[in-house]
């Protein structure tokens, strides 16, 4: 996996809403991305307003 989200992130969804491929969903107090589905885009973190999505 190519990203990770971090603690810093606060769920407002501008990453799921964003990834073109759905690998992104809510986890438990953050989102999460699913390895298998993520094509490293880089969408998500370029949407991400709290900049939790770095490189893993």
């Amino acid at each position: 996996m190519a990203y990770f989200i971090t603690d810093d992130c606060s769920s407002c969804s501008a990453c799921e809403d964003t990834c073109p491929v759905a690998a992104i969903s809510e986890g438990d107090g953050k989102y999460v991305i699913n390895a298998e589905k993520c094509t490293d885009c880089g969408d998500c973190a370029d949407s991400c307003p709290m900049e939790a999505i770095v490189k893993a």
